[in-house]
């Protein structure tokens, strides 16, 4: 069913010291562009896929691109960026290298009020990682990306301090695909439980499902409170071809999970029923890069404040829909500003 919007009853700010998310994910620095001779098919990527890049690859695709947008990226860390745009206190885990795109991550994460906890790289873990995003005129986003030290989160890097302040921890699923970071995830979900943090899981990529499906479901049966997928995802997941069957099994399981459709906006599977919550309308998209990354910002925020889990896709659909009318994966507009005058906070 799908039903109208419903302003947000409580808005009640985490307490001294408190933070509404922290988020657990692979440190990027997005290197943006505004791809419109389609610079991309020269350098042989596939449109509107990612591929993984080494090393030796990274000074051929940086100088291929033309004038870039430079931000702290990762699906989480733009999750963070847009709770800190909506007012919201909140902290950040992650593993960057002692080079100037680390810097760069860093004080773009710290400018916005962002409370940190990286671990820095030694120098055989490579490099900071990064993503270089070649944005097409038909708002597709092709994406060339470089892992390095993002992906070698060990047990060791992982600190109490952030989760035990936190309503709610986010972790990210592209973090399993290196075997030491599973082990650091097991860490974050226990200091989680330990200190009454919610925790949120988010699938990141249907690829990444495939490869990593018996941990996922394993983590969603045992220790996940919030399930945050698309469409294809959570298809994956479950390994069925309808999105109906989907929720069928998470409603076995017992969790809550909202499922983004794109322009068709988000299914929110709650203990009583999926509900079906609009997109927000916008004029033209331009960038669909960090719109599901966006609508975590909300929902997530929306949850920590003690508001429903409708409410909450609401202001996930508002937070997506400001994030697709402009290039790049941060707020233009004042999100917190928009949100109350959409009667959201």
């Amino acid at each position: 069913m799908t039903i109208p919007p419903t302003p947000v009853s409580l808005r009640v700010k985490p307490g001294p010291n408190r933070l509404a998310v922290t988020g657990i994910g692979n440190a990027m620095l997005d290197i943006i562009t505004q791809d419109s001779n389609e610079v991309y098919r020269q350098l042989g990527l596939v449109k509107a896929a990612m591929t993984l890049l080494e090393v030796d690859q990274l000074q051929t695709f940086y100088n291929a691109m033309g004038p870039t947008l430079q931000m702290s990226g990762g699906s989480v860390a733009n999750s963070i960026a847009g709770v800190a745009a909506l007012g919201g206190t909140c902290g950040y885990i992650g593993k960057v290298a002692d080079d100037e795109f680390g810097e760069r991550f860093t004080h773009d994460l710290r400018s916005m009020g962002v409370e940190l906890d990286l671990a820095i790289a030694q120098s055989h873990e490579g490099a900071t990682g990064r993503c270089h995003v070649f944005i097409t005129d038909d708002a597709q986003r092709t994406m060339a990306t470089y892992l390095g030290a993002s992906n070698q989160l060990h047990v060791n890097d992982i600190k109490e301090d952030l989760i035990s302040r936190s309503e709610i921890t986010y972790v990210e699923g592209y973090l399993f695909d290196l075997p030491p970071a599973k082990e650091a995830i097991r860490k974050v979900v226990n200091f989680a439980h330990e200190h009454d943090s919610m925790v949120a899981l988010s699938l990141s990529d249907m690829f990444c499902v495939d490869r990593h499906r018996r941990d996922f479901l394993d983590l969603v049966t045992s220790d996940v409170d919030v399930l945050l997928s698309n469409e294809s995802e959570i298809k994956a997941l479950f390994e069925v071809d309808t999105l109906e069957r989907a929720f069928l099994a998470l409603e076995e399981l017992g969790v809550l999970a909202v499922v983004t459709r794109g322009p068709r906006g988000a299914d929110v599977a709650t203990f009583s029923g999926v509900v079906s919550v609009p997109a927000h309308e916008v004029e033209h998209v331009l960038d669909q890069n960090g719109a599901g990354d966006m609508f975590a910002s909300g929902f997530l925020y929306g949850l920590a404040l003690g508001a429903d889990p409708v409410e909450s896709a609401e202001l996930g659909s508002l937070c997506a829909g400001e994030i697709i009318t402009h290039l790049g994966a941060r707020p233009e507009s004042d999100l917190e500003e928009l949100a109350i005058n959409a009667g959201l906070l």
